[in-house]
């Protein structure tokens, strides 16, 4: 064979990872105190600059970036710092990427805010970085508010904590006789106390008629030893409890408030579903969330077992409406977190853990799956069968992962999910069952033959011929 020529000047076609994909590229490197950003070296005699973390000095970043034509942004996402110099860009009209910073480490040794923004120019220039899902405005407004009312539960839930705390050390053992201390019988009973009543008696005729224990034994658990520090940290508790109970109910009247909003994807009211109840989805929303849901997404997501209204309001303010930012299910389970990992070196799995990702939704699919140790369902039978063969987490993730596959679904194609039943998924896991071992008897050189069932003999048994 003979060689190339070495007068042969004609260049060959660069591989597509390797062109130049975003000509007018810019790379900014975020910090708490300053910014630097890095533009194409052609762009500005000089391509990297400094600008600092105030607002005017961000508003300059952005005219200097637009003055030297730049069109499109990459940044890390360094906290919480990114978050105005992200929401001013875009209002800029420029295309604004958030990458992880662990896709973009720098060569070990080259270390500086300086090498750092111009490697993320760099690497966008090339097409090589990959941005972060961001919903749309709307979505991320319903985001900041379901999230904040997430804060504000647990921070309810700390002083009913401390509640809890105070009554024990007073020996008041309120939490034998009641269900939840913050219910009808509980709070009366702590703000008579606090109001200077001492009778057990009296104190246990404030029962509400649906508790289950009587007033003597309610009584007898509100005998105690009331000190007064005692008594001043359950006061201040209950301060804190109610205060934040208010700045729940404020929160659910913004949300209320932005869901209506939302444009309508269909006009017909929602189908009653008789089989599963609405009473924790009435006792979680002070207005009709179901309603609201599927007037936004024309589907019912609550008909999914486990998923409830304020599961799936936080599943979609997380993921939002546009289920075409991911190809497939497949590729929405891997960006959650929920699909087997892929570790495998010289034709061998290492591993098949999944990927750690922190992601609320991720966790929201994983508390429904949880739920559902005892449903009496299709997806309750999957959960418990997983559950036998790996174990608690294994099968949490696993029932997560077909959850997310039906939330995806019923998204995009607008199809409603119905249930078909523990003992319908039960026979056909065992037709699949009987179906392998027929393979694997033939493989061996047996048959599987079904006997008839009688009541004292089993339904199938294997006859093997020699």
């Amino acid at each position: 064979m003979g060689r190339a020529k070495r007068g042969n000047k004609t260049l060959a076609t660069l591989p597509k990872h390797l062109q130049r994909l975003n000509l007018y590229a810019a790379g900014i490197d975020i910090g708490s105190r300053s910014h630097f950003v890095a533009v194409p070296e052609g762009a500005d005699p000089e391509p990297v600059r400094e600008f600092k973390t105030f607002t005017a000095d961000l508003h300059c970043l952005a005219d200097w970036l637009v003055s030297r034509g730049i069109t499109t942004v990459a940044m890390e996402s360094t906290g919480s710092y990114w978050i105005p110099v992200f929401e001013i860009l875009e209002s800029r009209n420029l295309q604004v990427m958030l990458v992880n910073a662990r896709h973009v480490k720098n060569v070990p040794g080259r270390k500086t805010d300086v090498l750092d923004c111009q490697w993320l120019q760099q690497l966008h220039t090339y097409g090589l970085l990959e941005g972060a899902f961001r919903p749309p405005e709307e979505i991320c407004e319903l985001r900041g508010y379901i999230r904040h009312r997430m804060n504000q539960v647990r921070y309810a839930s700390s002083h009913i904590q401390h509640m809890q705390k105070a009554l024990t050390q007073m020996n008041v053992l309120l939490h034998n006789v009641v269900t939840d201390i913050t219910g009808v019988t509980g709070i009366a009973i702590i703000k008579a106390i606090l109001a200077g009543e001492r009778d057990p008696h009296k104190l246990a005729a404030l029962r509400d008629k649906r508790c289950k224990n009587t007033v003597e034994t309610i009584a007898r658990s509100l005998q105690g030893n009331y000190r007064p520090e005692h008594l001043f940290s359950l006061k201040q508790a209950l301060a804190s409890f109610e205060f934040y109970q208010s700045q729940i109910a404020d929160c659910d009247r913004e949300i209320q408030a932005l869901l209506a909003s939302f444009d309508s994807v269909t006009e017909e009211t929602r189908p009653d579903y008789p089989g599963k109840s609405s009473k924790a989805a009435k006792k979680s929303s002070p207005f009709n969330l179901q309603d609201e849901l599927y007037r936004m997404t024309g589907v019912d997501l609550t008909r999914i077992d486990g998923i409830e209204s304020a599961t799936a309001l936080r599943i979609i303010s997380e993921i939002g409406l546009d289920m075409s930012r991911w190809k497939s299910a497949g590729h929405f389970a891997s960006w959650l977190g929920l699909c087997p990992g892929s570790k495998i070196s010289g034709g061998k799995r290492l591993s098949s853990k999944t990927k750690p990702v922190v992601n609320r939704a991720a966790a929201a699919f994983r508390m429904a799956a949880s739920s559902l140790y005892r449903a009496q369902c299709a997806l309750g039978a999957y959960y418990r069968r997983m559950n036998a063969r790996l174990g608690a987490p294994k099968a949490i993730t696993a029932t997560a992962h077909k959850l997310a596959r039906l939330v995806y679904s019923m998204l995009k194609n607008g199809t409603a999910y119905t249930d078909v039943g523990q003992d319908y998924y039960e026979q056909k896991y065992k037709a699949r069952v009987i179906q392998n071992l027929k393979k694997r008897a033939q493989q061996l050189g047996f048959e599987l033959i079904a006997t008839i069932p009688t009541q004292t003999a089993e339904n199938s048994r294997i006859i093997s011929n020699g």
